[in-house]
């Protein structure tokens, strides 16, 4: 009883001090109304009575912290960038930026489609539930209440204050971006080579965005709850970054958790009985098809021939002018500018062309009170477009399915119908367009033709648990290897990335009690501790040899002939534990070196491996590993990297914190290549400086949940904070904390908001 009365006070008194601020419009005149609360670090919880009030608030809310970002994306999607940032500027993208030209030409082809007019016209599930579509109209109008209050003149954010290309966004802008989102990692990475300009070599295989998940089932964790940890490595940079906030209509919504930019719906997340979280598939999301041309707009297809669709686009530049540009279309999808020759040329297939159906799938997910409900609900919308799913649920089962868009291209139709790639690494996407015997498959259970139903998906339901860092599914939990399934899920029995292993050591060590953090089984604290353990793994899997070579070795000779003593460089990496902290001496150095032995070669050269024991399908968490001490190449690459430290006099001790940085913020943490579950990435390698160039990709929004019976325990950290705006108090507010290792714990219950002395309320009505 006195816990209670000491409760109540607490929360009597938060609401006497919290901060309320009304937004002057007549209810009676309003369609959209909404509460936007928020806690410390600025995290809005919006609530409203129905979908369209709770698009609104999150809509506004939203374009208070971040509305420049959204601007500029919007003036993408249209097609305009040219007009006001001129044609030769490189896009925002933040993914594959591109001449602003080039982006303008893609992205009117995509508006002048009508794709997103035919699907709006469709039911659901090929269109949007009317639940949705509320959701997105609100979300615009929301902003554009913001916008209309305050002002372009008037705007806090510095970036785009007074700027001509600021204005009203609709809710078809917000289907547009929904439709890109899709397509990431697809058409949008084409846009050079269907526009033309293009460089030789294709789009990347794998996107900058990654991701580390576990789904923790009752035997894998020390209270037999089910528990989750989201570790997204998406770009801190753009329209791609996630904004953290919580949702609710009583009795109908009340989920928490973050979103992209600019779509109104969680995508990681959980609400009081389930969470959920995403890892990038690299599954095939495409076929190239190669079409045998009769002449330079027709091409044959079971011996006759067919015309392609002509698309003429007009981009209005700087000066008013505007410049044409004609595009060609197949049966399969754009005709590619890249590739083409007298005799053939190259048609992109994308499965998430027309692809809406994601964001309803988000929305039914965040209602589900169980697994076989999250699972109904990827059932029914088969959205996902290039993630992997990862849930559990209070009931402490954890469950994995890749249940994104995947082509349906059996292994027999690829073997049947593969044409030579015209670029590089894209060989086993390339079909033979000449024949509709190699048009993909049908499956019945699925939403629409030509991808795989849900029956064909990887999926495994676990009691301990299961994993995944953009790795296959064939790894998901060793103890139940995912095999059988076509080649474009990816392939099984194949080598494990550094990165994946170790996320799968923690596990193990976790589960036995080896990792130094007590008993066996996950805690919600050992769970946090786990995921920001900085290990190296390559560096745990090569130190033995590395230090051999030490011994044996002091003085290297480097690939330009130059005699270095490398004794220093051995002192300070046998003196290193090995984790990339802040202060981890060696760290740096250890990445120079490691980086040198991933050297360039020509075509049809085979690729260097440092490893001394190879891959053994076998032993795929043991292998490969060691380092091949008395191989030149590991020698020159140790010698080399000390050279550039000392001829730029750089310490040989440089640790993350002195060498990586955002918002001139230290950040700990190393790279994908490195094998280190706590990714960073930056564009470019070590200046003379001993700097990197400012960190881009990473961890990006952390949450790791305990679903309890009562109620959901979850600590988060947004890396990068809530805010793009630079004068904003949660500018990088978040970012210190993550420098430090540190978490935010989530105020999801009504108590739990109420509580925070800091809180502020506003009513928002449009």
């Amino acid at each position: 009883m006195t816990l209670m009365l000491r409760l109540a006070g607490l929360i009597a008194l938060s609401l006497v001090t919290a901060v309320v601020v009304a937004v002057p419009t007549s209810a009676a005149d309003s369609r959209y109304s909404a509460q936007i609360r928020r806690t410390e670090y600025g995290l809005p919880h919006v609530s409203a009575k129905d979908y369209g009030g709770l698009g609104f608030g999150y809509g506004y809310a939203f374009a208070q912290d971040n509305l420049c970002v959204l601007a500029s994306w919007v003036v993408t999607l249209r097609g305009e960038r040219s007009r006001h940032f001129g044609p030769q500027a490189k896009s925002d993208d933040p993914v594959r930026p591109v001449a602003n030209l080039v982006s303008d030409v893609y992205y009117k082809s995509v508006a002048d489609s009508g794709v997103v007019r035919r699907l709006l016209a469709q039911p659901p599930p090929v269109g949007p539930s009317d639940e949705l579509r509320r959701l997105v109209d609100g979300y615009a109008a929301g902003y554009n209440r913001y916008l209309e209050e305050t002002g372009v003149a008037n705007l806090p954010d510095p970036t785009c204050r007074g700027k001509a290309w600021v204005g009203r966004i609709t809710a078809t802008d917000i289907w547009n971006n929904l439709l890109d989102l899709g397509r990431m990692v697809s058409s949008s990475q084409f846009k050079e080579h269907i526009v033309g300009g293009a460089a030789a070599e294709g789009p990347q295989r794998r996107p900058a965005a990654g991701s580390n998940a576990w789904a923790l089932g009752r035997r894998a964790t020390r209270d037999g709850h089910g528990m989750l940890l989201a570790d997204p490595h998406f770009p801190w940079n753009g329209i791609r970054r996630f904004y953290q906030v919580h949702l609710t209509i009583p009795g109908v919504l009340d989920v928490s958790g973050a979103s992209l930019y600019g779509t109104p719906v969680v995508q990681i997340g959980h609400n009081a009985a389930v969470a959920w979280t995403h890892t990038v598939s690299h599954a095939q999301r495409f076929s190239l098809y190669q079409l045998d041309l009769v002449d330079p707009t027709s091409y044959l297809v079971d011996g006759h021939a067919e015309p392609m669709s002509r698309q003429e686009v007009r981009v209005t530049l700087q000066d008013g002018t505007t410049v044409a540009h004609t595009l060609h279309t197949s049966r399969y999808g754009p005709v590619l500018a890249a590739g083409q020759t007298d005799k053939v040329a190259y048609a992109l297939a994308d499965a998430n062309a027309a692809n809406l159906r994601a964001a309803d799938e988000w929305l039914a997910m965040a209602r589900a009170r169980n697994l076989t409900q999250l699972r109904a609900a990827q059932t029914a919308h088969q959205g996902m477009p290039f993630v992997h799913t990862l849930a559990t649920d209070a009931g402490g089962t954890a469950f994995f399915a890749d249940t994104s868009v995947v082509p349906h291209v059996t292994d027999a139709q690829a073997d049947r119908c593969a044409k030579p790639s015209p670029m590089p690494g894209l060989e086993a996407y390339v079909l033979d367009g000449s024949t509709s015997a190699c048009l993909w498959g049908k499956d019945r259970d699925a939403v629409v033709p030509g991808i795989f139903g849900p029956a064909s998906q990887p999926k495994l339901t676990r009691a301990d648990y299961v994993a995944n860092s953009n790795n296959t599914a064939w790894m998901t939990n060793p103890s139940a290897p995912l095999t059988g399934y076509p080649r474009v899920w990816g392939e099984a029995r194949t080598e494990l990335e550094p990165r994946p292993r170790v996320s799968l050591d923690m596990i193990a060590q976790r589960l036995s009690g080896t990792d130094g953090l007590g008993d066996p089984g996950f805690t919600l604290q050992t769970l946090q501790a786990t995921a920001q353990g900085k290990r190296n793994h390559t560096f745990e899997l090569m130190r033995s040899d590395l230090l051999k070579l030490c011994r044996t070795h002091p003085e290297l000779t480097t690939s330009a002939g130059r005699q270095v003593n490398v004794r220093a460089a051995c002192r300070t990496l046998r003196a290193w534990d090995g984790r990339a902290t802040l202060d981890g001496q060696g760290a740096v150095l250890w990445r120079e070196f490691f980086a040198r032995l991933e050297r360039p070669t020509r075509p049809g050269d085979p690729v260097f491996t440092p490893w001394r024991v190879p891959f053994d399908p076998a032993h795929p968490l043991t292998t490969p590993r060691g380092l091949k001490r008395d191989d030149p190449v590991v020698r020159q690459a140790l010698a080399d990297a000390v050279l550039y430290f000392q001829t730029n006099r750089i310490p040989l001790a440089l640790t993350p914190g002195q060498a990586q940085h955002y918002s001139s913020i230290p950040v700990p943490g190393c790279t994908e290549g490195e094998g280190c579950f706590d990714r960073v990435r930056m564009r470019g390698r070590l200046g003379t400086d001993g700097r990197y160039p400012e960190v881009d990709t990473g961890s990006s929004f952390m949450m790791a949940v305990e679903l309890t019976r009562a109620g959901p325990r979850t600590r988060t950290i947004l890396t990068y904070s809530l805010s793009t705006n630079p004068d904003s108090p949660h500018h990088t507010d978040q970012t210190v904390l993550f420098s430090r290792g540190q978490w935010v714990s989530e105020r999801f219950t009504e108590a739990e908001i109420a509580a925070d002395p800091h809180l502020r309320t506003t009513t928002v009505r449009g």
